[in-house]
């Protein structure tokens, strides 16, 4: 069972000291390791896993850790600074006090956290797309929108760091000193924060009390349970309570097999840009393609014939781009599209004539149709009703998908179908063991990316043939 690694696997036996001592430090902290699996770094996905040593049943505890153990701002030595001085430290991420913490224990030898950091030499292992070179990442990733995302990424990470970080570490120069704790660090813990933390959830309110947009928890870093890799189809899952977090398996595991947790519904895209791995085709049962709103605008476009119609698409335009908001993309499943409501909205929008886009303004809203039924536009959305849609809406997903796909081609064609080539490309390297074997890991990962949303969006095109 073969799946590709979260984290890239290296057998240097030296690092096994660092193991051993964590494990030890895991004993005086009081987790409790059952004895039927163990940490390995042989007959893993990656670095370090954990295998079963026996059978193992649903419902089983494979661990236990004391909240005690957790490291996050309010576990550190430095927690009463963080907390008094903690207005200072707000961010748009609210990763600055967890990331000062870090900072702090990494690089303090007496740290009471140094064999759980001492298992991450320098971060080596990251390879987020972050840490590519800028046109390895356009180049690789051409159309996934993984470039543009970490684009925005490395921007916030340097601001905050200028302008949030820095400046608290100057007033504490017994505690930071920024030639150690540099943004080139800063930037490590950030990708380690992405790819070894974990979130609590959020507790559940009473549907009597009023919806109120919560902030969420912020995140901590859970030695052990970050040692599990991640696939989709998953064996064990981290449960919190108030005392501890357990580790408990959710389905039998058997004896040599190895434990995996889920990171959550995560597409490809998601995972290489987050976490720095991907799961191979086709496995990945969540993986998902972006149509950017913008394309099926051009789409839409493309049928105007005068410039009264290009006018009045102009102003639908205008006005559905106020009631999407944030929308930017509509997100395709191998199931069908996932933000069904908003794309529904979107073509109501755009194949309106003259007289009904008037009687839109003059009434506020659609008369006939303000409580529509969710459970039926799922369906008509999914890859069940797509052939089934009224031949405009068809036409004008069809036609955005195929402009979908022309992005991820390196270069312009006057002639041929783009859209094919892109698709079949990659195809041939995915069936060809040999030629994928000699990619390099990031070329591996990229094209994992790749061709995942690109299948999406050909069977997508597919189902809204005319």
């Amino acid at each position: 069972m073969a799946t590709e690694a979260k984290r890239l696997k290296v057998d240097d036996t030296s690092e096994l000291s660092p193991l051993q001592n964590f494990l030890q430090w895991c004993n005086r902290v009081g987790l409790v390791l059952s004895t039927k699996v163990c940490v390995s770094k042989d007959g893993t996905v990656a670095e370090y896993g954990m295998l079963a040593k026996d059978d193992i049943e649903e419902g089983e505890v494979l661990f236990t850790i004391p909240r005690s153990a957790l490291l996050h701002q309010g576990t550190t030595k430095v927690s009463a600074l963080l907390e008094k001085e903690k207005s200072s430290l707000e961010s748009s991420s609210g990763w600055v006090p967890l990331l000062l913490a870090l900072l702090y224990e990494y690089t303090s030898s007496q740290s009471h956290w140094k064999p759980y950091l001492s298992l991450w030499t320098d971060f080596k292992t990251l390879d987020h797309p972050m840490f590519w070179l800028k046109e390895e990442r356009d180049r690789l990733l051409k159309g996934t929108g993984i470039p543009e995302a970490v684009d925005t990424d490395l921007s916030n990470i340097q601001k905050e760091y200028t302008d949030v970080a820095l400046p608290f570490m100057v007033k504490h120069p017994d505690l930071w000193n920024s030639n150690t704790h540099t943004l080139e660090l800063y930037m490590k813990l950030v990708a380690f924060v992405m790819a070894y933390s974990f979130q609590e959830p959020q507790e559940e309110e009473d549907e009597d009390e009023e919806e109120e947009e919560k902030t969420p928890n912020p995140p901590m870093m859970v030695p052990m349970a970050d040692m599990l890799n991640h696939v989709s189809n998953h064996n064990a899952n981290l449960e919190f309570t108030p005392e501890c977090l357990k580790m408990v398996c959710v389905r039998p595991i058997r004896k040599g097999e190895e434990v995996f947790n889920t990171y959550g519904q995560m597409a490809n895209w998601q995972l290489l840009h987050m976490y720095g791995f991907t799961e191979p085709y086709p496995s990945n049962s969540n993986d998902t393609a972006d149509i950017h709103i913008n394309n099926l605008y051009k789409a839409a476009t493309q049928g105007t014939r005068s410039d009264l119609d290009r006018q009045l698409m102009e102003e639908q335009w205008e006005m559905l781009r106020e009631i999407m908001q944030e929308r930017t993309a509509f997100v395709f499943s191998k199931q069908g599209c996932l933000t069904d409501t908003e794309l529904h909205t979107a073509l109501k929008f755009l194949c309106m004539s003259k007289e009904e886009f008037s009687e839109f303004k003059d009434n506020e809203g659609w008369e006939d149709d303000e409580e529509e039924d969710e459970e039926k536009i799922s369906l008509a959305f999914s890859n069940e009703g797509l052939p089934e849609l009224k031949a405009p809406w068809k036409i004008l997903i069809h036609e955005a998908a195929r402009l979908t796909l022309r992005s991820y081609a390196e270069e312009e064609e006057e002639q041929g179908k783009v859209e094919e080539k892109v698709l079949e490309g990659d195809g041939a390297l995915i069936e060809d063991k040999a030629a994928l074997a000699g990619l390099s890991r990031r070329q591996q990962n990229a094209l994992q990316v790749r061709y995942g949303q690109k299948t999406i969006l050909h069977r997508v095109m597919e189902l809204t043939k005319s």
